[in-house]
Order: C-alpha cells, then sequence, then structure tokens
C-alpha cells in the first residue's frame, strides 16, 4: 500500500469471543484504522467484554447476529480457542461463506482457520494457519503452505502471532487493490 493511501472507506467485520489470541485481533484492527479503515468487533452480544487469551479485554462494537456481509469490506478472523466456539454458530457460517461467494477478503490466523474450515469455503484454496489445524485444512480441501502469510485472491492466511507484520501488511495489500 501506498504511505498515502487510505481505506477511508473501507469497513471490516472482526469477530471477538472469550479466548481469543489477544495479538492477532488488536495488530490487524489498529493497522487497518491507521490506514483510516474502520474495524467493527462483534461478538455474540453488543457492548459485552471478551476476555483474551492473555488477558486483554476487547468490547464488541456489535451482535454477530445484526451483522451482514452486505455493509463491509471484508472480515477478520482472530485465532486463539474462540475460533472453536464460534464456528458451531451458523450466522457466522454464513457470514464467512457471503464474504467468501462476493469475493471479499476472508482474512484469518492461527486457530482462526477453523471457521472458514467450517464455513465449507477453503476448498482448493492456498492457505496456511496454526501448524495445530494443518490437517483441518488438508482434509476441508485447503491447499496448505508452511509459510508465514498466504494471499491467494481475497484470501489471506497466516500461522501465528509472530506473523502478523506480514499479515497485516496482506490484509491493506488485498483492501487497497479492490
Amino acid at each position: 500500500m501506498r504511505e498515502n493511501q487510505s481505506l477511508s472507506k473501507i469497513r471490516i467485520l472482526c469477530f471477538v469471543g472469550d479466548a481469543y489470541e489477544d495479538l492477532e485481533l488488536w495488530y490487524p484492527k489498529l493497522r487497518i484504522e491507521e490506514a483510516n479503515g474502520h474495524v467493527t468487533v462483534a461478538g455474540g452480544r453488543q457492548g459485552h467484554e471478551y476476555a483474551g487469551k492473555h488477558g486483554y479485554p476487547c468490547i464488541s462494537d456489535a451482535a454477530i447476529d445484526d451483522m451482514e456481509a452486505d455493509d463491509f469490506h471484508g472480515i477478520l478472523i482472530p485465532g486463539g480457542w474462540m475460533p472453536d466456539g464460534l464456528r458451531r454458530d451458523p450466522k457466522v457460517l454464513q457470514l464467512v461463506r457471503d464474504f467468501a461467494k462476493h469475493g471479499k477478503l476472508v482474512a484469518a490466523i492461527c486457530h482462526g482457520g477453523w471457521i472458514p474450515i467450517s464455513a465449507g469455503v477453503y476448498r482448493g484454496v492456498r492457505v496456511t494457519g496454526s501448524p495445530g489445524i494443518k490437517d483441518d485444512l488438508i482434509n476441508a480441501g485447503a491447499i496448505w503452505e508452511d509459510t508465514p502469510v498466504v494471499v491467494d485472491r481475497h484470501f489471506v492466511s497466516s500461522r501465528r502471532p509472530s506473523d502478523l507484520p506480514v499479515f497485516a501488511s496482506a490484509i491493506l495489500s488485498v483492501l487497497s487493490s479492490d
């Protein structure tokens, strides 16, 4: 992304729930906001405080049930243990399917890949993720790569918190190319 380029019209949805990976939510959220994009953090309830794996709190801006993919340019799915619970929510899965179907950003890091797996959107997509879910990704039909970041069209994925700089850069690159 060019230094002076702004994402002022870009709106991103980000999931939150208890035991989210603190850095995997906050780092890309702040990078998007730094580029003048807007991030709406949605959890099970609006205004609810969720505790990250390392204790950092996040208060949801909105309830997942009130969200529609048409209102956003992409979705950010942090890891932690949160995705294992959220992937059981039909609304979460429908949102991810809608983003994927319309060629909008679907960005997942670490265990965040569990949600696109359960949504059925990774078949034939090149991805990476936590080595702990490598078999899940492969069994879902994804093409696994062990690399810090993978960009396949509008899908962006990374493995772990140490990959956050390249993950966030890839998200900004995909958003600025739309």
